[in-house]
């Protein structure tokens, strides 16, 4: 069972924990069951097994585990580090950040972009941890999610900067300075080289890729406007075309259609609750993108009328 709410950032999706697994959106439950499932087999069920007496846990630490340059490391390492972990802990609070600060970018973006979304900040992390192991002189291999997982919480501390989160499930802090403070002490760990066995900057490389990417998404960075600039096209892409009658007025006196019946709506009326559902159905089902312009005006007007 999933229930819709309203916050300071708008309308969201909010998950409750009747329902079981079915709450969790396809891509994040998909990689809690892998990572979960490749735990299990090399902790449990593959840890006692040997091949010509060398542990197959550690032939397949040689070639899945995430090693600096070198005679063991192999291109797909960027992707499999992913989807170890050292320990149940490790594995534990990963997926738990995961799930608690993606559930939501899933649902808003939609199954796919998230997962490329994700799957880039992952292998960022391990690229800036292959780099930084040369000048540092890494020899031990590197495993886990965290990487990705903080390229997730710089996504969501922009697009829900003011999100309350809950510090040991009892002092509210935005979510804007909770991860502040967050990727400032992996940097703070990562300078001082301090040596707790956890890969600062492979974590700090993910929440780069993350931010770089969330830039362009929001137009920080203005990437689109650059390659207009370069192919020398206009870049303005809303102008009155002065061919039209009545040009602005027209636009003005637009009318919305309801997405049930396709009939127009007075935008001065009450939108009902059964509209509202089916928009978010719609977010949960294809992502915020899936949305028409009249759908997305819907809910933001809806939003506003909640505050």
């Amino acid at each position: 069972m999933s229930s819709y709410g309203s916050t300071r950032s708008g309308m969201s999706y909010r998950p409750t924990f009747f329902g079981g697994f079915r709450m969790f959106p396809p891509v994040i439950k998909g990689l809690i069951i892998s990572n979960v499932v490749v735990w299990f087999l090399l902790d449990f069920l593959l840890a006692p097994m040997t091949v010509t007496g060398v542990p197959v846990f550690g032939i397949l630490s040689e070639y899945l585990a995430l090693w600096p340059l070198g005679p063991n490391f192999w291109p797909w390492q960027l992707v499999t580090y992913m989807f170890l972990h050292g320990g149940f802990f490790h594995l534990f609070f990963n997926m738990f950040t995961l799930w608690m600060f993606g559930i939501e970018l899933e649902h808003l973006w939609g199954s796919r972009k998230f997962l490329i979304f994700y799957l880039l900040c992952g292998i960022g992390a391990g690229v800036a941890n292959v780099l930084v192991a040369i000048p540092l002189e890494l020899t031990a291999p590197t495993v886990g999610a965290s990487g990705a997982i903080f390229g997730v919480l710089i996504a969501f501390a922009m697009l829900f900067p003011n999100r309350p989160i809950y510090l040991y499930f009892l002092f509210p802090i935005r979510a804007k300075y909770l991860i502040a403070v967050w990727i400032g002490l992996e940097l703070l760990l990562g300078v001082t080289g301090t040596t707790d066995g956890v890969a600062h900057f492979a974590h700090l490389g993910g929440a780069l890729v993350g931010l770089v990417y969330m830039a362009v998404e929001l137009g920080i960075i203005p990437v689109r406007e650059w390659l207009i600039a370069f192919k020398g096209e206009d870049s303005r892409p809303f102008t009155t075309n002065p061919r039209i009658p009545g040009g602005e007025e027209e636009i003005r006196d637009a009318q919305f259609l309801d997405i049930h019946t396709g009939r127009p709506v007075n935008r001065k009326d009450e939108v009902t609750q059964d509209v509202i559902d089916a928009i978010l159905d719609k977010i949960s089902t294809g992502g915020y993108q899936s949305l028409t312009e009249d759908e997305k005006r819907i809910l933001n007007e809806a939003s506003k009328r909640i505050h």
